[in-house]
Protein backbone atom coordinates (compact mmCIF):
# COMPACT_ATOMS: atom_id res chain seq x y z
CA UNK A 1 0.00 0.00 0.00
CA UNK A 2 2.43 2.53 -0.93
CA UNK A 3 1.75 6.84 -0.51
CA UNK A 4 3.73 8.44 -3.61
CA UNK A 5 4.90 12.11 -2.62
CA UNK A 6 4.85 14.70 -4.71
CA UNK A 7 6.71 17.79 -4.01
CA UNK A 8 5.76 20.94 -6.62
CA UNK A 9 6.48 24.69 -6.51
CA UNK A 10 3.35 26.45 -5.71
CA UNK A 11 1.46 28.13 -8.38
CA UNK A 12 2.86 26.19 -11.15
CA UNK A 13 0.36 24.10 -11.90
CA UNK A 14 -3.22 23.98 -13.12
CA UNK A 15 -6.02 22.14 -10.51
CA UNK A 16 -6.57 19.93 -13.89
CA UNK A 17 -2.67 18.90 -14.34
CA UNK A 18 -2.87 18.27 -10.48
CA UNK A 19 -5.43 15.50 -10.88
CA UNK A 20 -3.13 14.22 -14.10
CA UNK A 21 -0.45 13.90 -11.92
CA UNK A 22 -2.16 11.74 -9.24
CA UNK A 23 -3.77 9.97 -12.31
CA UNK A 24 -0.41 9.03 -14.34
CA UNK A 25 1.28 7.98 -10.96
CA UNK A 26 -1.38 5.95 -9.61
CA UNK A 27 -1.14 4.18 -12.83
CA UNK A 28 2.67 3.93 -12.85
CA UNK A 29 2.69 2.17 -9.44
CA UNK A 30 0.05 0.32 -10.38
CA UNK A 31 1.72 -0.87 -13.47
CA UNK A 32 4.21 -1.99 -10.90
CA UNK A 33 1.80 -3.70 -7.73
CA UNK A 34 -0.85 -4.82 -9.66
CA UNK A 35 -4.69 -3.35 -10.18
CA UNK A 36 -5.98 -4.76 -7.17
CA UNK A 37 -4.30 -1.84 -5.14
CA UNK A 38 -5.77 1.12 -6.94
CA UNK A 39 -8.01 1.72 -4.15
CA UNK A 40 -5.17 1.48 -1.79
CA UNK A 41 -2.36 3.44 -3.56
CA UNK A 42 -2.63 7.04 -2.56
CA UNK A 43 -1.05 10.41 -4.36
CA UNK A 44 -0.07 12.81 -2.26
CA UNK A 45 0.72 16.56 -3.69
CA UNK A 46 2.74 19.07 -1.72
CA UNK A 47 3.17 22.63 -2.94
CA UNK A 48 6.43 24.22 -1.37
CA UNK A 49 6.14 28.09 -1.33
CA UNK A 50 7.55 29.99 -3.87
CA UNK A 51 11.82 30.67 -3.40
CA UNK A 52 11.84 27.77 -0.52
CA UNK A 53 12.64 25.48 -3.50
CA UNK A 54 16.74 25.82 -4.91
CA UNK A 55 18.34 24.23 -7.75
CA UNK A 56 22.29 25.08 -8.20
CA UNK A 57 22.15 27.92 -5.01
CA UNK A 58 19.40 29.66 -6.41
CA UNK A 59 15.68 29.56 -5.43
CA UNK A 60 12.80 29.32 -7.55
CA UNK A 61 10.02 30.89 -8.67
CA UNK A 62 6.58 29.80 -10.70
CA UNK A 63 7.80 32.17 -13.12
CA UNK A 64 11.10 30.53 -12.81
CA UNK A 65 9.86 27.34 -13.90
CA UNK A 66 7.29 28.54 -16.55
CA UNK A 67 10.27 30.47 -18.18
CA UNK A 68 11.81 26.72 -18.54
CA UNK A 69 8.54 25.03 -19.74
CA UNK A 70 8.36 27.91 -22.73
CA UNK A 71 12.41 27.21 -23.23
CA UNK A 72 11.42 23.38 -23.82
CA UNK A 73 8.24 24.29 -25.98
Amino acid sequence: MPLVNVQIIENVFTPEQKKEIITKVTDAMLSIEGEALREVTWVKIDEVKEGNWGIGGHPLTAADVRRMQMAEA
